[in-house]
């Protein structure tokens, strides 16, 4: 199990950890992740933080499909690796249709469709194997549809780049992780328990594999894993740290009915707990929500506790005999304790 670093997306203002950073990188870690919403975009920082470092990987942790054509993330991702000497990770998401309709003004429509067309036509640019050209439901490369001046040619990159700069797919739905195991070089993923990984995950993403041929399998694949992490004497008081941002995501991400996270925590069984905890969070009773999600389950989505109890979840993970890269978050404002943390889970590791 490898470390990264998580700093996300900007509050109000962009605050970035850079010398913290630096020290992390110096420990061993593995990668820094940045993000996008509706502020700060993810390539920005994540190049500042690049021109700062010289061997911890960059990955975007999401970029939103919507944001950018696919030559326009390829262009970024070929000039970043570039940049910073091979680093590169290519983090990418369809977000939700609040966001791509309330923020992009685009139609939020067959995301899975577009996710495999857009990583595809990446591809083809990496590779530079011939001008690059797409006829899909979604892109259509060179455009030749309405209001086309019938100009356009096939064009190839004119920066030669790394053929196979890794594209990770944030995905959650089944459908979703069996496409991302078929068609990219790794999956980001949240709410993710290895108790329930070889009954949920793992038929899903060897389907995924079987399907891209050529003996695709783990050995191929990057899994990372966002995990809240939380590490103290008092094992209840830590879990009562995260209860809030748990609840966040079962209860109040999306609308009732309409909730991916909420989705992936019925898969384990957690039916009845999550409606309940859906119900009073979107009646406005957060508190009650978040009391009500159960102690094993955030076992389960988290590392907290005393270090002993943290062994006894990372033993969860090693048993999986799966490579995984585990994500700290990495805000501004605690990146002093946090670095402390990624000391006490190298030991741990």
């Amino acid at each position: 199990m490898k470390l990264g670093i998580n700093i996300g997306y900007s509050g109000r203002r962009i605050q970035i950890p850079l010398e913290q950073i630096k020290e992390a990188e110096a420990m061993g870690c593995d990668s820094v992740w940045t993000a996008e919403a509706y502020g700060s975009d993810a390539l920005t920082p994540l190049a500042w933080v690049g021109a700062h470092t010289s061997k911890i990987k960059l990955a975007t942790g999401i970029m939103q499909l919507s944001a950018r054509t696919p030559a326009a993330t390829a262009m970024a991702a070929i000039t970043l690796d570039q940049l910073s000497g091979g680093r590169m990770i290519l983090g990418l998401g369809v977000s939700g249709p609040q966001v791509v309709e309330g923020w992009y003004g685009m139609p939020y429509k067959k995301p899975l469709g577009r996710m495999r067309e857009y990583i595809g036509i990446m591809h083809e640019i990496f590779k530079r194997e011939a001008p690059m050209s797409h006829v899909g439901e979604q892109y259509q490369i060179p455009y030749t549809g309405e209001g086309a001046t019938g100009l356009g040619k096939p064009l190839k990159s004119i920066l030669h780049g790394r053929a196979d700069i890794p594209i990770v797919v944030g995905a959650e739905g089944p459908k979703n992780i069996e496409q991302t195991a078929e068609i990219a070089e790794g999956w980001l993923a949240m709410l993710l328990s290895p108790l329930h990984f070889d009954r949920v995950y793992r038929p899903k993403l060897e389907a995924g594999f079987a399907a891209a041929g050529d003996g695709k399998s783990f050995k191929d694949f990057a899994i990372c894993v966002g995990q809240p992490i939380v590490p103290g004497k008092d094992l209840d008081a830590c879990r009562d740290e995260v209860r809030p941002y748990l609840s966040l995501y079962i209860g109040g991400m999306g609308a009732k009915g309409e909730n991916f996270h909420k989705n992936a925590i019925d898969r384990y069984g957690y039916e009845d707990a999550t409606e309940k905890i859906q119900d009073l969070y979107l009646a406005g009773k957060k508190q009650e929500a978040a009391a009500a999600i159960p102690d094993d389950l955030i076992d389960q989505l988290t590392l907290l506790g005393p270090k002993e109890h943290m062994r006894d979840q990372l033993d969860h993970w090693k048993a999986l005999d799966i490579d995984f890269t585990l994500l700290v978050s990495f805000e501004a404002r605690h990146a002093d304790r946090q670095l402390g943390l990624i000391r006490e889970l190298t030991e741990l590791l």
